[in-house]
């Protein structure tokens, strides 16, 4: 009985131990390319943080800048309502221009 123990555990050795080796050939030709793939997950994972960042401060900038330019011309509104109301009444007070007549 002990005898086909040794046998059968034999076999399973000699079945087992080339599919590790083989498991462990895959794992060291392949691990190059993991650890490329990892290189490349890092690179682009912080040149996206650093790009989110400095959209980020971009729109905090260019909010900033909207807020102060409607800050400065916010109190213009009625100088260039009286403004736009003296154009129109000197314009309408003026003579019309003689169209050109081009057919005679």
């Amino acid at each position: 009985m002990e005898l086909l123990l040794v046998l059968a555990l034999g076999v399973a050795a000699l079945v087992v131990v080339p599919l590790l080796l083989v498991k462990l050939v895959f794992f060291l030709v392949l691990l190059p390319f993991k650890v490329l793939g990892l290189v490349f997950k890092v690179l682009f994972g912080v040149v996206g943080v650093v790009g989110s960042v400095l959209m980020a401060v971009a729109g905090l900038v260019f909010g900033l800048l909207a807020v102060a330019f409607l800050a400065v011309l916010l109190p213009l509104i009625p100088l260039v309502l009286i403004a736009g109301v003296i154009w129109l009444a000197v314009r309408a007070s003026r003579p019309q221009a003689q169209s050109i007549r081009l057919a005679r």
